[in-house]
């Protein structure tokens, strides 16, 4: 029986050392698309919402040659994609360069800049609803506004900030 037990565990402790990957220095090859860099950087989410995150990540990284509807011949594609919180029309050419997009998002949470310099200017006023709207240009950058609908008791009022908190 010690005999049997031993076999085992010296079976069991061999097994774990050849479950190891060696690495031997080189890393597998990875394609980088450069593509949209430009709106990457233009449209700046790091302060936006997770679900504007994703959904702006996934509009960077679409692929239009690789989509059932790629031909040869086309010059435009306009893609669609929703999310429930939002959706974004996207316009791509033959070679997947996004040209422009249009952005509308709702109810997401608002950037620090945005919040604080509503709190100030409306102080005792409460968020009831927003929308976040982005339009970028390939050749004039991203503009993003923020609607917003304050409520203080039965009162309304409806204002409209940019991403640094400006109001317009």
């Amino acid at each position: 029986m010690k005999k049997l037990l031993l076999v085992l565990l010296a079976l069991g402790l061999t097994t774990q050392f050849y479950a190891q990957v060696i690495n031997d220095g080189m890393l597998p090859e990875v394609e980088v698309r450069a593509t949209n860099y430009k709106y990457l950087n233009s449209i700046d989410n790091s302060e936006a919402a997770v679900s504007v995150q994703l959904l702006e990540d996934m509009v960077a990284k679409f692929d239009v040659k690789s989509s059932e509807f790629y031909e040869d011949g086309s010059d435009f594609y306009r893609v669609y994609f929703y999310i429930p919180d939002g959706k974004i029309v996207a316009a791509y050419d033959r070679d997947g360069k996004i040209l422009y997009t249009i952005e509308k998002f709702k109810n997401v949470a608002l950037p620090n800049d945005v919040a604080a310099s509503i709190a100030a200017r409306f102080p005792g006023w409460k968020i009831a609803k927003d929308v976040y709207k982005v339009n970028f240009d390939a050749d004039l950058g991203a503009q993003k506004q923020y609607k917003v609908v304050l409520e203080n008791g039965k009162k309304t009022i409806r204002v409209k900030v940019d991403e640094e908190g400006t109001f317009l």
